[in-house]
C-alpha cells in the first residue's frame, strides 16, 4: 500500500513538473518580449512551437501509450485546420472573436476525432508496417482531397466541384468557401502565444490523465503484450479506438491553433504532407518514446535550431533522419540500454520493453 501510495506521488510529481515547465517557459518568453529582447522572427515562431509541442503530445499517445507507429498524423491536422478555418470564416464578425476561436478549436478537434475514429476502427486491425502505411496513405488522401475540391455556397445552398470554382456559385450572393489548391483565405488571425500555451495545457491534462487512468494502464498493457492484454479480458479494438481517437482530437487542437495563425490555409506538402508527419515523429523519438515532457523539449528545440542556423535548413530532414537512425541504434543496443537504466535516463522504458519481452517468452 505504501509503495502503491509512493508511486501516485511521484507521478503527481512528474506530472506537476511538466506543468510547471510549460508555464515557466510562458513566463520567460513574456519577459523577454517586454524587455524587446526577442525579435520578430522569434516572436513569429512562438505559436508554430506551441502548435508542434501539443503534436507531439497528440502522436506520443499512439507511438508511446499505445505502442503504434503512425506518420499520417498531419492528416488529423489538416481536418481540424479546415474545418476551424471553415467555421471562423462563415460567423465572421456574427460573435465575439474568443468565443469564435474556442467554438472552432472544438469542431477542429470534433471532426478531427470523428476522422480518427472512422480510419481507426479498420486500420487498427493491422500492425507495424502496415499500421505505418496506411496512416500515410490517410494523410496524403486529406491533403490530396482538400486540394481537388471547390466547395462555395449561395442562396440555393452548399455546391462542390472537382474542376474549378466558375460559376459554382451565384456571382452576386455566393461565396467560394474552399477555392481548390488556393485555399481558404481570410480566416481570422485569432491565435496568440496565451491560448497557445493554454491549449497546450489542457492537451496535456487530456493526455497525462487518460495515461494514469485504469483506461490508460489497460492501453499500455495492449503496447506491452497484446496476447496477455486480451487473455485476461480487456477489450483490445476498444481501446486502440480510444488512444487513437483522442490522439485525432488533440491534433485537431493544433490544426486549429494553426489554421488561425495564418492569412492563407493551403493544404501543401510542405503544411500537412509525409514530411511533417516524419517531422512529428521525430519529435516523439528524440523526446523519448512515451515521455510527453521530452517531446515537447525536442518539438521546441528541433523547430528553434534550423531558424537560429538558417545556414543549414536545406539539410534539415537530412538532419531528422540521422537523428532517427541514432535513437534507434542506442534504444536497441544492450550497453546503451543498461547505461540508460543504470542512470535512470529513461530507464522506465526500457525495463517496459525487457518486461514485455519475457511475458512474450
Amino acid at each position: 500500500m505504501k509503495e502503491r501510495a509512493a508511486l501516485i506521488d511521484r507521478t503527481s510529481r512528474n506530472d506537476f513538473v511538466t506543468y510547471g515547465m510549460v508555464i515557466a517557459a510562458f513566463v520567460i518568453v513574456q519577459i523577454l518580449s517586454s524587455m524587446g529582447v526577442l525579435t520578430n522572427q522569434l516572436q513569429g515562431l512562438l505559436v508554430p512551437l506551441c502548435v508542434y509541442a501539443i503534436m507531439a503530445v497528440s502522436l506520443n499517445l499512439v507511438v508511446g501509450i499505445l505502442g503504434e507507429l503512425s506518420i499520417g498524423h498531419a492528416g488529423f491536422m489538416c481536418v481540424g485546420a479546415f474545418v476551424s478555418a471553415l467555421f471562423s470564416n462563415q460567423v465572421g464578425g456574427g460573435m465575439p472573436s474568443l468565443l469564435r476561436f474556442i467554438i472552432a478549436i472544438l469542431l477542429g478537434g470534433i471532426f478531427a476525432g470523428i476522422f480518427g475514429f472512422l480510419i481507426g476502427v479498420p486500420v487498427l486491425r493491422l500492425n507495424g508496417d502496415y499500421l505505418a502505411i496506411v496512416t500515410l496513405a490517410f494523410g496524403e488522401i486529406i491533403k490530396n482531397i482538400i486540394n481537388a475540391v471547390y466547395i462555395g455556397i449561395d442562396g440555393r445552398g452548399l455546391h462542390a466541384s472537382l474542376t474549378s470554382a466558375n460559376k459554382l456559385v451565384d456571382a452576386e450572393t455566393g461565396v467560394i468557401l474552399i477555392n481548390g489548391p488556393q485555399g481558404i483565405t481570410g480566416t481570422p488571425r485569432d491565435s496568440s502565444f496565451l491560448i497557445g500555451i493554454l491549449l497546450l495545457l489542457v492537451s496535456l491534462v487530456i493526455a497525462l490523465n487518460l495515461t494514469h487512468s485504469r483506461d490508460g494502464r489497460a492501453i499500455m498493457s495492449i503496447r506491452d503484450n497484446h496476447i496477455a492484454a486480451e487473455s485476461v479480458g480487456i477489450n483490445i479494438t476498444k481501446y486502440k479506438l480510444t488512444a487513437f481517437t483522442l490522439s485525432a482530437v488533440i491534433a485537431g487542437f493544433a490544426g486549429a491553433l494553426y489554421a488561425h495563425n495564418l492569412a492563407t490555409l493551403t493544404a501543401t506538402s510542405a503544411r500537412f504532407g509525409y514530411n511533417m508527419s516524419i517531422m512529428f515523429l521525430v519529435f516523439v523519438v528524440l523526446g523519448g518514446i512515451g515521455n510527453f515532457r521530452g517531446g515537447i523539449i525536442a518539438a521546441v528545440l528541433l523547430t528553434l535550431i534550423p531558424e537560429l542556423l538558417r545556414f543549414l535548413s536545406n539539410y534539415r530532414m537530412l538532419i531528422y533522419a540521422i537523428i532517427l537512425i541514432v535513437m534507434m541504434i542506442i534504444s536497441w543496443n544492450p550497453a546503451s540500454r543498461a547505461f540508460m537504466e543504470k542512470h535512470r535516463l529513461g530507464g522506465h522504458l526500457f525495463k517496459k520493453k525487457n518486461t514485455a519481452g519475457k511475458e512474450g517468452e
